[in-house]
């Protein structure tokens, strides 16, 4: 499905990956660990073509994605939800979802898809996005994400800052699109919310993928955690 080879970038000349590679497969959850400023969120922007691939490939079901301009990227099949969730604050509910369907042609059927996952979307279609909660926010920045019906989805730590309650939510949808066929790549800091969903993990450390391991692997002996999180 979605394949990363040996990628390296920059911004401008500070070079920031180093060599970093991975692959996740439909219906595997995929998670990147390391510590703060290992490179984990350059990783997800790079794939997206926000930032250049200096060498190395992103491939999507054998197509070449870093050729690619960075509009056309989500085009392909590839949804993406920011740190930050990076919504348009001013436009409605309604309005954001609305430019998720539009990017690949997407109707009625699959706007009705989102609003089933997250029924308070569908209560505040009307509220402007930068007035919703912090868990309605990312709420609705995975409602976008989905409205591509991508065939790929990243996600940078999308509990972030979240209670409790809207974090098992959360879990519990990027579940069900496992479970629907999704290959999805996880950012993310909380160890155990990890290993609660993950299949595999990639460690990243300095820009390098450097090592891999499944989370049940982890789960009997967490001493790589130990070693590349410090946990």
């Amino acid at each position: 499905m979605l394949e990363v080879k040996n990628i390296h970038a920059a911004y401008g000349d500070a070079i920031t990956l180093h060599g970093v590679s991975f692959d996740v497969q439909p219906s595997e959850i995929l998670c990147l660990l390391g510590r703060n400023g290992a490179g984990k969120t350059t990783t997800l922007k790079t794939v997206m073509g926000i930032l250049p691939v200096t060498s190395g490939s992103v491939t999507l079901e054998g197509e070449e994605m870093s050729s690619l301009p960075p509009h056309e990227i989500p085009r392909r099949g590839i949804g993406y939800i920011p740190q930050g969730r990076r919504l348009f604050p001013e436009l409605t509910v309604n309005q954001n979802i609305e430019i998720g369907l539009m990017t690949r042609g997407m109707g009625k059927d699959t706007k009705e898809w989102v609003l089933e996952l997250f029924p308070r979307l569908r209560e505040r279609l009307k509220q402007t996005a930068g007035t919703l909660s912090g868990g309605e926010q990312q709420m609705l920045a995975t409602a976008r994400a989905l409205c591509l019906r991508p065939k790929v989805l990243l996600l940078d730590e999308p509990t972030e800052g979240l209670q409790p309650s809207m974090i098992a939510l959360i879990r519990d949808v990027i579940l069900k699109m496992k479970n629907e066929g999704f290959a999805i790549v996880l950012v993310e800091q909380k160890v155990d919310a990890v290993l609660q969903v993950a299949d595999r993990v990639v460690f990243i450390e300095n820009g390098r993928s450097v090592d891999r391991a499944t989370a049940a692997d982890l789960k009997r002996d967490p001493q790589m955690l130990t070693q590349y999180l410090g946990v």
